[in-house]
């Protein structure tokens, strides 16, 4: 039975640059994401041009990841791992399409920039998904991409309020705390006073933590688990930040359990 169509098979077979085994992995999960019904070992020396000596090593391997599945027929499937990735990046691809007109209202109603984040994949840093940035002179201004620490933003403790206890004692033994300013916090009692208060309220704020005279404030986004899929940040000038705290706070929440809301979870703060 033909694994793909001969277009499909013709691009599969393109030669790839790198290093052989990473082309041939990639070419493997090419392979089971247009057969359904699964893939032998010899369809897969067809596809990649490989013998299957050099095969069943990578096979081995990834099966042992999860990334893959063996039948007793002896036919391949992509993995619970390899599809629990996939999910999860194209839920973080809706997430920014569903939060995009809640930030740009969240911006048009505080005149504060917006910024949706989350942690990073390969790291416990946050990281900038999306952004709309106020329109005054004098914003708090980043770009898509950047990568923040959790104990001394608004972001970041929202984030790290949240972690399991074993991982934030892991978090607080092993990351180096630096302080950036004179009201960057960075001993463990008090960060640990905060954040159990930043779970409790679904809110966070620092006032002049990470960069003088801009402040954050940042509010949980939660997914259908019950887990905090992302995180929804205010900021700006600290002066404005700290004259409209009140008014800041109830609007950031607002648009985070909106968020949440979009995103099939539900919010307990209100």
């Amino acid at each position: 039975m033909p694994v793909a169509s001969p277009d499909s098979k013709a691009t599969l077979q393109t030669p790839r640059g790198g290093p052989q085994s990473v082309g041939r992995i990639f070419t493997i999960l090419e392979s089971l994401a247009h057969e359904r019904s699964g893939v032998t070992l010899s369809e897969l020396a067809a596809n990649t041009g490989a013998p299957k000596t050099s095969l069943v090593g990578l096979l081995t391997g990834l099966t042992e990841e999860g990334c893959l599945v063996r039948d007793p027929a002896g036919r391949y499937f992509l993995g619970p791992r390899f599809l629990s990735l996939a999910m999860r990046a194209s839920a973080g691809r809706e997430l920014i399409t569903l939060a995009r007109p809640i930030l740009e209202s969240l911006v048009a109603a505080t005149g504060e920039t917006a910024v949706l984040g989350s942690l990073a994949p390969d790291a416990d840093v946050a990281l900038y998904l999306d952004k709309v940035e106020s329109t005054n002179p004098i914003r708090y201004a980043v770009t898509v991409g950047e990568r923040r620490e959790l104990y001394c933003t608004a972001m970041g403790k929202l984030l790290l309020a949240y972690f399991a206890p074993e991982r934030l004692k892991q978090y607080l033994k092993t990351t180096a705390r630096e302080k950036f300013t004179p009201t960057t916090v960075t001993r463990i009692s008090d960060l640990r006073a905060e954040l159990a208060a930043i779970a409790k309220t679904g809110i966070a704020a620092t006032w002049d933590e990470r960069v003088p005279g801009a402040s954050g404030l940042a509010a949980p986004i939660f997914s259908p688990d019950g887990t905090v899929a992302a995180a929804l940040l205010m900021a700006g000038p600290s002066a404005r930040m700290r004259a409209n705290a009140k008014m800041n706070q109830t609007l950031l929440q607002q648009a985070a359990a909106e968020c949440s809301r979009l995103a099939g979870g539900t919010s307990t703060f209100h």
